[in-house]
């Protein structure tokens, strides 16, 4: 009992003392703005999502992932790196960032559902539509 009590008392004081040390990240020169770090983040997402479904077109075509991203923004690695660990620092304001990121990743799946049901009515009044042309030529005589 009494080993245990120190092995506790000792890994409670190194995790204070490891800590402590911590100093919160100098402000970047070209620290991204939140939205646009939310943007990014959400694209990053995006393209990571389809990497893995298309990775070979992505490669085909001479496409890597991040690197795309980064020159849409007009950013490069070392930018989003020193942003996203300044903003990392603060937990709440990082954790909001990656709410608004959570958020607009969900706006964008409603919109795709909806427009993808949008299509799929159109396509079955096509099929429809294609069926009834063809029932009626079945059913005419010439």
């Amino acid at each position: 009992m009494l080993k245990q009590n120190i092995v506790i008392y000792i890994f409670i004081t190194l995790l204070f003392v490891s800590c402590y040390g911590i100093e919160k990240p100098k402000k970047p020169e070209n620290l991204m703005s939140k939205d646009k770090m939310v943007d990014v983040l959400v694209e990053l997402a995006l393209v990571s999502s389809a990497k893995g479904i298309n990775k070979r077109e992505l490669e085909n075509k001479g496409i890597v992932p991040d690197t795309f991203v980064y020159r849409k923004h007009k950013i490069d690695s070392t930018i989003f790196a020193d942003s996203n660990n300044y903003y990392a620092y603060d937990i709440d304001e990082y954790s909001q960032i990656y709410k608004d990121v959570r958020d607009s990743l969900e706006s964008l799946r409603t919109f795709y559902k909806a427009e993808e049901k949008k299509e799929d009515k159109i396509k079955q009044k096509e099929l429809k539509e294609t069926v009834k042309q063809k029932l009626d030529r079945v059913q005419t005589p010439k």
